[in-house]
């Protein structure tokens, strides 16, 4: 089967150019201007055509969560933001802890067919923090990571062990970073805001010490490590200076943090609320710099549907999390790119490229022989982002009403279109 992209603009790692994209079999087979071939041609005249885009931390919520999202209704949302993989972390019901649970997933996936989805494995059993779960066969199954995202393993001699024990096996330890006990309750970031409402606050140094313990164990340890959801300057700086010493730490954020502060909580919409709580301005300036200089590596969604009984109900009893799948790249877009702080490229390598580095997934950029895993956007294309038009379950977004730019025309998954405007 061969299909052919024609007239478009390619966003490739060095920059951009105007080139014709041939597929064959799944996979880009030429890359050139004026390509001819007798077969499907997908006109992307006036529009860009990007690698299909990454997200390494997602809540698909199957197994046993399925009123929030499925596998099914999470992939057609993803495919709908431009994704053509996703990894969904292991806080289900039953947790993905074993094999049996990472094989249902991949299974469901084929089912589904539409964007590739890769199983993030629990560090440890039921996510209590106390037994390794068996990281091995969970390898084995299709996991290509372990979390116990939501949550932070607090015995810091297990930690040390699965580091070690997921090396072994070739993958990495995603890190939630909270220190529990520090946060105590909290629900939004300690600060002018929270004393104002009267919401109990969290301290950034709850995020920070964990920060800080991953890095000083990956760096006694020389094994990689990867820090999830940065939302505190100080975090940044933390990276930062063990970046400069040579640690092996990788790390992420998301959209709400770089583009929100913690004025929104003044509202006392649960739409706001989110873990880690979205911070100051300092804060949000810090999350910029640090993925304009390659301090954070990836931009994720952490998208967490929740249905409407999650969130109507009064702040301090909702649920965490926004659903994000279906704007991540519009916003990143708009106010990254759009507003001068970063290049077309540098933003594919935040979406695409990094997390397929960073997990080994395969795919990430544009070139000949990659898998055609590819996303048409026109960037051109304004519109108000309406939270009841998602296809995700989950409408829960802070986002609504946000005038953004990059409308996704189609998402071809090795090869083959799952999306269409």
């Amino acid at each position: 089967m061969k299909t052919l992209i024609k007239n478009g603009t390619l966003v490739l790692r060095d920059g951009e150019k105007k080139a014709d994209i041939l597929i064959e079999d799944g996979k880009i087979s030429k890359i050139s201007a004026n390509i001819k071939a007798d077969c499907k041609v997908i006109d992307a005249a006036g529009k860009h055509v990007l690698p299909g885009f990454i997200d390494m931390h997602v809540h698909l919520r199957e197994p046993g969560f399925e009123g929030k999202e499925d596998i099914e209704s999470g992939s057609k949302a993803a495919v709908a933001g431009g994704f053509t993989q996703v990894c969904c972390m292991p806080n289900t019901n039953p947790v993905c802890d074993n094999a049996v649970v990472v094989s249902y997933i991949k299974y469901r996936q084929q089912q589904v067919n539409l964007c590739k989805i890769n199983p993030i494995g629990a560090i440890t059993r039921g996510q209590e923090g106390k037994a390794m779960s068996d990281i091995g066969k969970m390898k084995e199954a299709g996991a290509v990571a372990i979390s116990d995202d939501g949550k932070s393993v607090a015995d810091s001699n297990v930690m040390r062990l699965a580091m070690e024990y997921a090396n072994g096996f070739g993958i990495k330890c995603l890190c939630h970073c909270e220190d529990a006990n520090l946060v105590d309750g909290g629900v939004v970031n300690e600060g002018y805001n929270s004393t104002l409402t009267g919401l109990k606050g969290s301290l950034r140094a709850a995020e920070d010490i964990m920060i800080a313990r991953e890095i000083a164990l990956s760096e006694s340890l020389g094994i990689p490590v990867h820090i999830c959801h940065v939302s505190t300057y100080s975090g940044v700086e933390i990276i930062r200076s063990a970046k400069k010493r040579g640690v092996k730490v990788t790390a992420e954020t998301c959209p709400h943090y770089f583009i929100l502060t913690d004025d929104i909580i003044t509202s006392f919409d649960t739409n706001t609320k989110v873990n880690p709580p979205v911070r100051e301005d300092k804060d949000r300036k810090a999350i910029i710099k640090g993925l304009k200089d390659g301090t954070l590596d990836c931009i994720v969604t952490d998208h967490a549907p929740h249905s409407l009984k999650d969130k109507q109900v009064e702040y301090n009893l909702a649920a965490f999390g926004i659903s994000g799948i279906e704007t991540s790249f519009p916003l990143s877009y708009t106010y990254l790119v759009k507003s001068g702080q970063l290049t077309l490229s540098r933003l594919m390598d935040l979406m695409s490229y990094n997390p397929a580095t960073v997990l080994n997934l395969g795919g990430g950029e544009l070139k000949e022989g990659a898998p055609a895993d590819i996303t048409v956007v026109d960037l051109n294309e304004k519109y108000v982002i309406d939270s009841k038009k998602f296809i995700s379950k989950g409408k829960n977004t802070p986002f609504n009403g946000f005038e953004v730019y990059g409308k996704i025309i189609c998402t071809l998954v090795d090869g083959i279109v799952k999306y269409a405007e």
